[in-house]
């Protein structure tokens, strides 16, 4: 967490400090005051508060101690964002953030993390076959963020890329990845990968036998990762992919990543359908439609048995609509874009991906005219959150020979459709396919490889 002016918190069994200072169970706040560099905590101790520069709050029992943060923001932005209370485990860290408020850090080694990370991905009550999976693409995506793993590719995240064209039209393309954080090595929400503590390992029907089951994948992959050419994969991930996988630049810098290429997310591609999909009329038929796949399904119970809770709340992640009316849109293109087109005529596709995604989108208005670009953009553009997914359809409603009255948007998948697909990968290891066979659909050419050996006590 960054960017929170104070916490509360429970600690469950004992804690220490640097300077071996006891921190016992119970409840506890901490905040940083105005102008001040340093934290204060306040709760159990006898004498008043205590005061650091930074506070790291170590188990003295890592097997048996844990901390429950209350009220954290998770699905930031997202349709689902809410906040809950969750428990953790290994150590917790307190800093100022650099801007006068308080930075909140959970230190654990990878493995533990990975146990919370795969069953709030997917749930703990998941084919153990995808949790082993999810077990090995975790890892290698978090080990690919991190020195000296890291691979450069000289490009950032953070410095859109701005022109004119000849007739006017300006052109805006950002795109959004894990920029370098500078306290922590991962954030814990979707824009790096979910990380929710023991909560939701714990909270499956299974209950005890859940979080053995995610343990069990655990120690059957410890310390693998797939790598490409001797490097470890950045195992990219998303919820649906609507029944094609996207390319890697289709989402963000203009890289061609073997293991991250654009597939069919199925057997064999239905002889009804035309390739590729970036071409707009075999996109309109594709998106229109509901073609097979391995993520295509609305069988309830496997969808209650492999998604979390919240994620349940999302019962048209194949194929959605989503309707904007004119002031809406308005409104929101002014707060996303800082942009004033007055009445927007036209929202139009410039270019779309191997997944049929838009990968840059014309939006022709009374006052201005603009294209906007990568996906995500597109998708914050056009959402008071994010839309489900950039591949879309656009149909104006109303009086569309001047101003449509609104838009409906009719789309496919859910999240960038870049390497694995959730939903797919969990139909397939429900039919049977083994973990290994799932990451070799989803990241061709990629290999499997053991980085570092499984001690005798893999996960507390």
């Amino acid at each position: 967490m960054t960017g929170v002016d104070e916490i509360s918190f429970d600690l469950h069994g004992d804690f220490t400090s640097g300077e071996a200072r006891r921190f016992g169970a119970g409840g506890w706040r901490a905040f940083v005051l105005p102008g001040s560099k340093h934290i204060t905590l306040t709760g159990q101790l006898v004498q008043g508060q205590f005061e650091a520069e930074e506070i790291r709050l170590s188990p003295a029992s890592p097997a048996d101690a844990s901390f429950t943060i209350r009220g954290i923001v998770i699905g930031i932005d997202f349709h689902w964002q809410r906040k809950e209370d969750q428990r953790f485990q290994g150590a917790l860290r307190l800093k100022p953030d650099g801007q006068g408020r308080l930075a909140v850090i959970n230190d654990i080694p990878v493995e533990s993390y990975l146990a919370s990370v795969i069953s709030s991905e997917m749930s703990a009550s998941a084919h153990e076959e995808l949790l082993r999976a999810h077990s090995i693409i975790s890892r290698s995506w978090l080990l690919a963020q991190i020195r000296p793993w890291k691979v450069d590719r000289g490009q950032s995240s953070l410095k859109p890329t701005v022109r004119q064209h000849a007739d006017g039209t300006k052109e805006l393309i950002r795109w959004y990845d894990r920029e370098a954080h500078a306290d922590f090595d991962v954030c814990a929400d979707d824009h790096c990968q979910r990380y929710q503590g023991v909560t939701k390992a714990v909270r499956t029907p299974e209950g005890a036998a859940g979080m053995e089951k995610v343990i069990e994948a655990i120690r059957a992959t410890f310390g693998q990762v797939l790598t490409f050419d001797e490097a470890i994969c950045d195992a990219r991930f998303s919820k649906s992919c609507g029944g094609m996988v996207e390319e890697y630049k289709a989402a963000w810098e203009d890289a061609d990543i073997p293991y991250l290429t654009p597939l069919y997310d199925g057997e064999n591609f239905p002889a009804e359908y035309q390739l590729p999909l970036n071409d707009e009329a075999s996109a309109e038929r594709w998106i229109l439609n509901s073609p097979p796949a391995f993520c295509n399904t609305s069988d309830q119970t496997i969808l209650t048995r492999i998604l979390p809770d919240f994620d349940q709340e999302t019962a048209d992640f194949y194929r959605w609509r989503a309707t904007i009316r004119q002031e809406e849109l308005q409104e929101l293109l002014r707060k996303k874009l800082g942009v004033e087109f007055g009445a927007v005529y036209k929202l139009e596709p410039v270019e779309r991906g191997a997944s049929g995604r838009l990968v840059r989108l014309r939006i022709v208005g009374e006052k201005e005219k603009m294209i906007i670009g990568k996906e995500l953009e597109i998708r914050r553009a056009l959402s008071p959150s994010h839309l489900y997914s950039s591949a879309f359809v656009v149909r104006a409603e109303g009086n569309v020979s001047r101003v449509p009255e609104a838009f409906t948007l009719i789309g496919a998948g859910w999240g960038h459709g870049v390497g694995l697909c959730q939903i797919g990968a969990a139909l397939m290891a429900e039919r049977g396919y083994g973990h290994g066979r799932i990451l070799e659909h989803y990241y061709p050419g990629a290999q499997l490889h053991h980085l570092y050996p499984q001690p005798s006590n893999v996960v507390d």
